[in-house]
């Protein structure tokens, strides 16, 4: 068992580390304010490779390792949150899909531009009634020749706006539960798609998040993934992977919480002498490296897991909901020992609070994760 990352995670680490400081930091509490949405960022990051990491060459992938992967995204969410969760849809979710479940010509013309940034993709299960209990869906694709008819209301959709292609799951048949879901490719300009108008949320302000509306929506069967009845099982799948995606970016929340604490405790002089020198402020520090280093390891374990083609539900749960509540740990405790200065936009501290929030609920709740994991232990 090795503690060590090989030589090309270090250099993929070592880039994106780069790059965030130079592309994301310089207007990162700018583009929070005034939710901007980072476009050059995320067209560079797609000339870099971070767009398609886990997608084979051949579909225009960089063929990277999930370790990688977690690896490149904390790097990211350490300087912004929100160009991380652009980043972890159109791979943990959209281009995951594609690789796994997609046939050959379904790739060729979608995750080909995914990969390279031609085109960015959003992933819709979630609607005004059902969260947690996704098989509880209203959108219906009615069956006509060839086609699908598809009407009804999605929400929650990050990346929904400035999307391309849409993987959406809905009913096809009634009345027999998740096993009539499935899964289907949307282009956002077919006619009847509309879009909602942007949330106003606590936090990862720059991306994302809307409605989508779908009034008789015509689509062909040749946009259906897998089997008719595929789309719950594509989901859970591909929700797994995707906690992955989510436990590193409050990976990066949590780091840049202890970073920007040591910076400030060690600046910051009270009666004389650093804050730092205080035993209160060290016990924090040392309770955030211990809670960062353990959900760092936990997430990579799954990333491992996944990679070595094991079982890798239960661990990716695990990883999620203790980064996210490190996360939310560090990131207060971040505030508390700037003070003041920890409560105003400029220093871009509070943002790290607000951010940490959402990772403890989209993808699966904190709850929802402890299910999983309960019942792993009782079956």
């Amino acid at each position: 068992m090795k503690f060590e990352l090989t030589q090309e995670q270090k250099m993929i680490k070592d880039m994106t580390q780069k790059f965030a400081s130079e592309e994301l930091a310089p207007e990162s509490v700018k583009r929070d304010v005034e939710k901007i949405w980072p476009h050059e960022q995320i067209k560079k990051m797609s000339e870099l490779g971070l767009m398609g990491m886990m997608v084979d060459s051949k579909w225009g992938g960089t063929n990277m390792d999930t370790i990688s992967y977690v690896v490149a995204m904390e790097e990211i969410a350490k300087v912004d949150a929100s160009a991380a969760v652009i980043m972890s849809v159109n791979n943990s979710l959209v281009c995951y899909i594609f690789q796994k479940y997609a046939n050959d010509r379904q790739k060729k013309k979608y995750l080909v531009p995914l990969c390279r940034g031609e085109r960015l993709g959003c992933f819709s299960l979630s609607e005004p009634q059902s969260g947690s209990d996704a098989s509880n869906m209203n959108v219906y694709a009615k069956k006509e020749g060839d086609n699908f008819i598809i009407s009804g209301t999605k929400n929650w959709v990050t990346n929904g706006i400035q999307s391309d292609v849409i993987m959406l799951f809905c009913v096809t048949e009634k009345n027999i539960g998740h096993k009539g879901i499935s899964c289907f490719i949307i282009d956002k300009d077919t006619p009847g798609v509309s879009v909602g108008k942007a949330e106003e949320k606590l936090g990862i302000r720059s991306s994302d998040t809307c409605e989508l509306y779908f009034d008789q929506v015509s689509v062909s069967k040749d946009n259906l993934v897998g089997e008719l009845g595929d789309g719950f099982k594509i989901a859970l799948s591909t929700l797994d992977g995707g906690r992955i995606g989510i436990a590193a970016q409050a990976l990066g929340i949590a780091q840049a919480s202890l970073e920007n604490s040591i910076y400030y405790s060690k600046e910051r002089k009270q009666f004389g002498k650093p804050i730092s020198a205080n035993q209160s402020i060290q016990f924090k520090l040392a309770d955030m490296a211990m809670q960062i280093e353990a959900a760092r390891l936990l997430t990579y374990k799954a990333a491992w897991k996944k990679d070595s083609n094991m079982n890798f539900g239960v661990s990716a749960s695990m990883a999620k909901v203790f980064a996210s509540e490190v996360a939310m740990q560090s990131s207060n405790q971040c505030v508390q020992i700037h003070g003041g200065y920890g409560y105003i936009k400029e220093t871009g501290v509070e943002r790290l609070m607000r951010d940490a929030k959402i990772t403890q609920i989209y993808e699966g709740t904190s709850e929802i994760q402890r299910v999983v994991i309960a019942r792993d232990l009782l079956k």
